[in-house]
């Protein structure tokens, strides 16, 4: 039986990757396991334009440096050898001769699978044959209006989310905990910040090796699969932090694989990302675009994913947003080439997968990021609010006795709230870096640090945008996250951090049966102010409103000051409910019941009728018409 041999075929895929229109790349480069009338074989591809010479070095053959040399393709810049006898997690590199004749040992960028980290090598994996079980889910989703539906998001890190002694917890292991602590929490959605493989524990992921392996420290890859199917059949969608504006300079990646700058931009000062440490994606390259388009496919077909995040938008858009003065050949500062880079992966992305969403991590002003691309926008579904995360935040972390001099942090977010379709974000990078945790950004005593959290998140939810709340935020981690570390757990023996996790539980739970708070999500229909100007007493009242033109008032007082019979106004001669209050004992305050309001025939900021309400320091109330004592007065 021969050693090795080359199929030297592929013409059409070849011309397609060199266009930037393989949307299967993943199928053609990188390892792949056939059968022929011998029996099966494992074809290795790789794109290396510039190298003098390529052999696969690996477990199959002792790794031996020249027993198996690749020979190049019609096209003259992919390499190709097909062997026998491997083994599914048969660890392999190639090996790169560069026209410097430097040796290169490189990882596979189109690896499915890799070893765990210190150590560096890909592995032959068959990626296909899992079986799923998400039918249904899959169904529901393509029924779903994505964009008026409850959303409520928990960002994890799953090297630091809970542990078993000094180990991870595996996919397998997870599928079980996690999805056991989102329902009881009733999230509708996870979001993993990166899972693709990553040489470096400190960079959370965002520094990335390996575009098409999710990474080996929880398990295999069929092992994710499990863990994202369990997920679905307990109707819990599934997102994923992606990366594709840079990568890590290690020497096994991507970093000047065939011995030039085949990823990164040609001139290293644009390639450099100072700020991470990394390189930039060369997005002038059609084969570039084409390898990270065809990762974000495959992650929506292998893994089944709900949504991807994308990382670092403003980054790729913003030529000088490193702080390096770069202008394009008009002069200015808008990168055309990832602009068009992100255009097409969004549109690629609709064509191929119409049920999933793409999310922006964009920090900036720039306009049309969830408007399709042809209506002159970037193209994604939805858009991380930093602008409202900051200016709440900001808002917050103040003594109450000044928040009055600042009430348009807590109002000026209405003015642009429907320009694009949001996300509020309470993410990771909010709890690190000497940030403080959520709730230990919150003045006071230690009491009133729980009446403010319980505040704050039912701002939040009352807020129009979808939610995202980062692991430890709903149970008052006073500590910073720590990657190496999991959640403090043990606070959960405090009664005060047990009846914030109740609270938040419940708070999810009253989002997910009201759709007031997102029926009209992205439209102003679904919003009204009653009380906007109220600075001296820094209090806000609005309604949240469902295409039914049912309505809940949203009151939230920000002073540690009682408002004893404050006016509101209502629509109805009725009985109103309190079907909401962060103030109740079973949350962490002191009310042991809410009473109800009778609405009189007093006129109250434009309404016909008006209610008085007694509202708790710190607090917020939720109030809606109650149905059945609801009198018709002319």
């Amino acid at each position: 039986m021969e050693k090795y041999f080359y199929h030297g075929k592929n013409e059409t895929d070849v011309y397609l990757f060199h266009e930037g229109n393989n949307n299967n790349l993943y199928k053609f480069l990188g390892s792949h396991i056939y059968t022929d009338d011998i029996g099966t074989y494992t074809r290795f591809l790789v794109w290396a334009p510039n190298a003098k010479n390529v052999n696969l070095v690996g477990d199959f053959n002792n790794w031996n440096d020249y027993s198996l040399p690749l020979r190049k393709l019609q096209d003259g810049e992919i390499w190709e050898i097909c062997i026998r006898n491997v083994k599914i997690f048969d660890s392999y590199k190639y090996r790169i001769v560069t026209q410097d004749s430097d040796v290169l040992y490189k990882a596979d960028p189109f690896a499915f699978h890799s070893e765990l980290r210190p150590k560096t090598a890909s592995k032959v994996y068959d990626i296909e044959g899992y079986k799923w079980n998400d039918k249904k889910w899959l169904k529901k989703r393509e029924k779903t209006d994505k964009f008026n539906s409850p959303m409520s998001i928990y960002e994890i890190n799953l090297s630091s989310w809970r542990k078993h002694g000094e180990n991870y917890l595996s996919y397998v292991q997870l599928s079980d905990e996690l999805v056991a602590y989102l329902k009881e929490m009733n999230y509708t959605h996870v979001e993993f910040m990166p899972l693709m493989e990553h040489p470096f524990d400190g960079s959370w992921g965002y520094q990335l090796t390996g575009f098409f392996a999710a990474t080996s420290r929880f398990g295999c890859p069929k092992d994710l699969m499990y863990l994202i199917d369990k997920l679905h059949q307990n109707d819990i969608g599934v997102i994923m932090d992606w990366v594709p504006a840079h990568f890590c300079k290690d020497d096994f990646g991507l970093r000047k694989f065939d011995g030039s700058n085949l990823f990164e931009k040609t001139d290293q000062y644009l390639a450099d990302n100072d700020q991470w440490g990394t390189l930039n994606f060369d997005f002038s390259k059609k084969e570039v675009v084409n390898f990270l388009i065809s990762s974000a496919l495959f992650w929506f077909k292998y893994y089944h994913l709900d949504g991807l995040r994308v990382d670092a938008v403003a980054y790729m858009i913003y030529l000088n947003f490193s702080g390096k003065d770069i202008r394009n050949e008009d002069g200015g500062y808008e990168n055309k080439e990832a602009i068009e880079f992100i255009k097409k992966l969004n549109n690629t992305i609709k064509q191929e997968f119409p049920s999933v969403f793409v999310i922006a991590e964009e920090s900036t002003a720039w306009p049309n990021v969830t408007k399709p691309v042809k209506e002159n926008g970037l193209g994604f579904d939805f858009k991380w609010n930093m602008g409202w995360m900051n200016d709440i935040i900001k808002y917050m972390k103040m003594d109450p006795l000044f928040r009055k001099d600042h009430h348009n942090l807590l109002t000026f977010s209405i003015m642009y709230a429907f320009n694009e379709n949001y996300i509020l974000p309470f993410s990771h990078d909010e709890v690190v870096h000497m940030k403080n945790s959520m709730i230990g950004k919150m003045p006071g005593t230690y009491d009133q640090k729980f009446d403010q959290i319980r505040l704050l998140y039912s701002f939040m939810f009352a807020h129009p945008g979808k939610k995202l709340l980062f692991m430890g935020n709903d149970i008052g981690q006073f500590d910073e996250w720590n990657e190496y570390k999991e959640i403090t757990w043990e606070v959960l023996e405090y009664e005060k951090h047990q009846k914030l996790k109740y609270f938040m539980k419940d708070l999810n739970k009253f989002y997910l049966n009201n759709d007031e708070f997102y029926d009209l999500d992205t439209s102003y229909s679904g919003f009204q102010w009653e009380d906007v100007n109220n600075t001296n007493e820094s209090l806000i009242i609005f309604e949240r409103i469902n295409s039914k033109n049912e309505k809940i008032f949203c009151i939230f007082n920000f002073t540690p000051v009682r408002r004893k019979k404050y006016p509101v106004g209502v629509d109805e001669y009725a009985l109103y409910s309190v079907v909401l209050n962060s103030s109740m004992k079973k949350y962490g305050g002191s009310l042991l019941r809410n009473k109800p309001y009778y609405s009189k025939n007093k006129e109250h900021n434009d309404r016909k009728f008006s209610i008085t309400v007694d509202i708790e320091p710190f607090s917020a109330m939720f109030i809606k018409l109650n149905k059945l004592r609801c009198i018709n007065k002319n």
